[in-house]
């Protein structure tokens, strides 16, 4: 699906990096080491700064390093894209980005810096959504067996306590996509109550105001590289990919 021709670009994008990324291991930041030879962050930028209908993109980066970029990532600061620091929660580092956006954004989408094969299908299918009016999220349907556990300091190891229903059950990832005001909205009713503790994603902040979100099917291919064993497989993805 693709989004209709407008005039001027009117989304506004913020990628999220300003994650430590320990659990790939001691080195840089995950986000910018190399999947053959191209940093993981670029990598998940590019389709996103060369989209004709973004207005610009902001990063937010770990601390320091917004105004001390890696030279590869600080030659590319301009019009389109701007790096600010990131808070200590997700949800601070996207409402950071939020106010570096100009005005006309008005459509905003948001991606994990750690999944560097987004398609370009997938990012036009969440814009088209976003701009009927709804939250949308792209998200591909489990296919693995679910199992609930019973954690407690008596039991050094889970124990099942059922087997969940995987019938409606789906994966979400990024891009997730919003009208502006409706994520606006959504995160200063979560400013304003502290119940439910942090949201794990954008669309969470959106389902607790009551805002409509939908699920846009997506490609298995736009994973998240969270461990060592994940740049692995990002490698030989990347080589497919090609």
């Amino acid at each position: 699906m693709s989004s209709p021709v407008v005039s001027q670009p009117d989304v506004g994008v913020v990628v999220v990096a300003a994650g430590a990324g320990v659990r790939a291991g001691p080195g840089e930041p995950k986000q910018f080491r190399p999947i053959v030879g191209v940093p993981m962050l670029l990598r998940a930028l590019r389709p996103f700064t060369g989209h004709p209908e973004v207005r610009q993109v902001v990063v937010a980066l770990p601390p320091g390093y917004a105004e001390r970029p890696p030279e590869w990532l600080g030659k590319l600061r301009g019009d389109r894209l701007a790096f600010v620091p990131g808070g200590a929660h997700r949800a601070d580092s996207v409402r950071a980005g939020l106010v570096a956006l100009p005005d006309d954004a008005t459509i905003i989408l948001i991606h994990d810096a750690a999944r560097p094969f987004v398609s370009r299908e997938t990012i036009d299918a969440v814009i088209a959504r976003a701009r009927a009016g709804v939250g949308a999220v792209a998200a591909v349907p489990t296919a693995d067996t679910l199992k609930e556990v019973g954690l407690g300091p008596d039991r050094p190891t889970p124990r099942i306590t059922r087997t969940v229903d995987r019938e409606r059950i789906w994966r979400a990832q990024t891009p997730q996509g919003f009208p502006r005001k409706m994520l606006h909205d959504a995160y200063a009713q979560l400013g304003a109550t502290s119940n439910g503790g942090a949201p794990s994603d954008d669309a969470e902040v959106c389902e607790r105001a009551g805002f409509p979100v939908e699920l846009i099917l997506d490609s298995t291919y736009n994973v998240k590289i969270t461990t060592a064993d994940d740049f692995r497989i990002a490698e030989a993805l990347a080589r497919e990919l090609r």
